[in-house]
């Protein structure tokens, strides 16, 4: 496991876990209801449009430290987890709002996340997976599609989860589909964003040619809705 230098929370109390938090069910019902409060419109946090929720509650910077769960892939290109996985653990670290450990699927706690953390036995082991990740936080998630380049797309299904309390603090499902006229648009201006500060790709184009590029994209537009948007 990898570990960032920032230190995890101390003397957080675990409140009784609320069980109707960590149903699949959950996610999905507040990504559809976007009136809910602490909803954010996507428009309105770094140009990315779709779903996703974000617990306006909730500090992420107490959570101290996030278990990232490699990501995984109902798709026919298996490689793209790890390419994901990364381009999203440098994006949110990039944002400074907690420590992250990287929890790889080679790590025999990976399959027991995926498999049970929807049922009673996981909710009911939510303070030794604080203690066996040493995390506050568990950010885990799916690739729902992929598709190469000269067509490439990426469907993404993340959710944040507070391990002090099992409650959901932060959701994403959206796709990326590169022939989208609002794609390209938001392409173009993340990739004279990275011009600017010296880390672009050698040109546009490349974006939706390469796949870790475009990783890199959908993770940059990812970590912004984390934070809540500023106020103008």
């Amino acid at each position: 496991m990898r570990y960032s230098e920032t230190p995890i929370g101390h003397g957080r109390k675990t409140p009784a876990v609320d069980r109707r938090w960590l149903r699949r069910s959950c996610l999905l019902a507040i990504l559809a209801m976007g009136s809910i409060c602490g909803c954010e419109s996507g428009n309105e946090n770094g140009g990315m449009a779709g779903s996703y929720f974000l617990d306006q509650s909730k500090d992420l910077h107490a959570l101290g430290r996030v278990a990232l769960v490699e990501i995984d892939n109902t798709s026919s290109y298996p490689q793209v987890s790890s390419e994901m996985t990364q381009a999203l653990y440098l994006e949110t670290q990039k944002r400074q709002m907690f420590g992250l450990v990287l929890v790889r699927q080679d790590d025999p706690a990976w399959r027991s996340l995926q498999e049970n953390l929807d049922n009673l036995q996981a909710m009911r082991q939510l303070v030794a997976l604080q203690e066996t990740l040493r995390s506050n936080g568990l950010l885990l998630g799916t690739i729902t599609q992929y598709q190469p380049y000269p067509h490439m797309v990426v469907g993404l299904r993340l959710r944040l989860l507070d391990l002090t309390d099992g409650q959901l603090i932060w959701g994403v499902e959206q796709i990326w589909d590169s022939a989208d006229k609002t794609i390209q648009k938001r392409i173009r201006k993340y990739y004279e964003q990275q011009l600017r500060s010296g880390h672009a790709p050698l040109g546009e184009e490349l974006v939706v040619i390469s796949s870790l590029n475009f990783c890199k994209f959908v993770a940059y537009e990812v970590a912004s809705t984390l934070q809540k948007p500023k106020l103008k």
